[in-house]
C-alpha cells in the first residue's frame, strides 16, 4: 500500500507536459491555419484554430480578456502567447511588441505569429523558413495566417467569412467557428491522413459575462476528431443551447423559448400578444407550443402527426424552415437579436 501511496505522488508531481500528445515529439509544430480577432461592440477577443496534429488548443490560441489574441505556430513557440499579451497589457504596440519578441529568436525564420490587440491593432510574421504554402492576411479587426496550406484560397476564405459576419451581431466565437470551416472547406491543411484537431478560445472582459476570473466564457479544444471543425460547431451549439442542437419532444431548455419567440412572429404562437411575457412556462415545451409547432409543419407542407410524425416535432428542416419563413417575413434579424443572449456561451 506504500508503494502505491509514493506512486500516486509521483504521478501526481508529473509536469504539465506529460500531458502532451506522444506524437508532438521534441520538436513542437503546428502547420496550421488560424483567425485571432476582437469584436470592438463588446470587447471580445478569440482564436480559432484547426491541424492535422492532436491538441492544437493546447499550444497555439492565447487569449486575455480587455487584452487581446495571439496564435503562434509553424515551429511554435508557445511562450510567445504570454510573453505578447503582457507587452499589449503594458500599452506596447503590437507591431514593436511582435518585433521585441522576434528579436531575439533564434528560430524566428520557422515562426509564424499573429497578434490582435483589444483596439484592433495588429501584426504577423511569417518567417522565410515555414512550410510553402505559407502567408497571411489582415482585415479590420482580425488576422488570418497559416502554413501548409493547399493555397492562399484558405487564408481568403477565412477572411471572406469573418468579414461577412461583422455586423451580424453574433458572438465572437460562433464568428470564428464559421470563418474557420469557411478554410477548412477550401482545402485547410495540405497534409492529408494524420490526426485533426480545432479549438476556439475566446474571453470577454464584461462584468458578469463570463464564471471565470479571467473572463474565458468560450474554450472548446477538440484534441482529435475526424472531422474536428465540424465536431467543434456541434460542441460549440450544444452547450450554447442554439435552437437546432438537439431534436425537441416535450423538452425544456432555453432553445424552447427560442422556438416560442420565432412561432410568435410568424403568427403561430399566441398571435394575439404583441410581445411574449417570460411567465414560469417559458422554458418548457408545453402542449401549447407543440400545437404551435404542428400548425407550422402543416403550413409548410411538413409531415404531422396525421402522418405519423411525433407531434410537436422540432428537426433541423423544422429549424431551417422557421429561419426561411422569417426571412420571407423580414423578421429574421428582429428575431435574432431576442435570441442573442440566450445562446452566450459563460463557461
Amino acid at each position: 500500500m506504500h508503494r502505491i501511496a509514493v506512486l500516486a505522488l509521483l504521478v501526481a508531481a508529473a509536469p504539465a507536459a506529460a500531458q502532451e500528445p506522444a506524437s508532438w515529439g521534441e520538436s513542437l509544430s503546428f502547420s496550421t491555419f488560424s483567425i485571432a480577432a476582437v469584436d470592438p461592440a463588446t470587447g471580445e477577443v478569440g482564436v480559432a484554430v484547426t491541424t492535422r496534429v492532436p491538441c492544437v488548443g493546447n499550444a497555439v490560441p492565447h487569449v486575455r480578456a480587455g487584452v487581446g489574441a495571439v496564435a503562434t505556430q509553424a515551429t511554435t513557440r508557445v511562450e510567445y502567447g504570454p510573453q505578447l499579451l503582457s507587452l499589449l497589457e503594458r500599452g506596447v504596440a503590437p507591431e514593436e511588441a511582435l518585433r521585441q519578441a522576434l528579436a531575439g529568436d533564434s528560430l524566428a525564420a520557422r515562426r509564424q505569429v499573429g497578434v490582435i490587440g483589444r483596439d484592433g491593432r495588429s501584426a504577423q510574421h511569417t518567417g522565410t523558413g515555414t512550410t510553402a504554402w505559407a502567408g497571411h492576411r489582415a482585415g479590420r479587426n482580425f488576422v488570418t495566417q497559416g502554413n501548409l496550406l493547399v493555397g492562399p484560397a484558405v487564408l481568403d476564405s477565412v477572411a471572406a467569412a469573418f468579414e461577412a459576419s461583422a455586423s451580424s451581431g453574433r458572438h465572437l466565437a460562433d464568428r470564428l467557428i464559421d470563418a474557420l470551416a469557411a478554410g477548412q472547406a477550401a482545402g485547410g491543411d495540405a497534409r492529408k491522413g494524420r490526426a485533426q484537431s480545432a479549438a476556439v478560445v475566446v474571453a470577454d472582459p464584461r462584468p458578469g459575462r463570463s464564471r471565470r476570473p479571467d473572463g474565458t466564457t468560450a474554450d472548446i479544444n477538440v484534441c482529435e476528431h475526424a472531422e474536428p471543425v465540424a465536431e467543434l460547431r456541434r460542441i460549440y451549439n450544444t452547450i450554447s443551447e442554439t435552437l437546432g442542437f438537439r431534436t425537441l419532444q416535450q423538452q425544456a431548455g432555453s432553445d424552447v423559448w427560442q422556438l416560442k419567440l420565432m412561432l410568435h412572429a410568424l403568427g403561430h404562437y399566441r398571435a394575439g400578444e404583441p410581445e411574449l411575457a417570460r411567465d414560469s412556462t417559458a422554458f418548457v415545451y408545453t402542449q401549447e407550443a407543440v400545437a404551435a409547432v404542428d400548425a407550422f409543419r402543416r403550413a409548410e407542407g411538413l409531415a404531422g402527426p396525421d402522418l405519423g410524425v411525433a407531434p410537436g416535432l422540432v428537426d433541423t428542416e423544422t429549424v431551417a424552415r422557421l429561419w426561411a419563413a422569417l426571412e420571407r417575413a423580414g423578421k429574421a434579424e428582429a428575431v435574432r437579436r431576442l435570441i442573442h443572449d440566450l445562446t452566450a456561451v459563460r463557461r
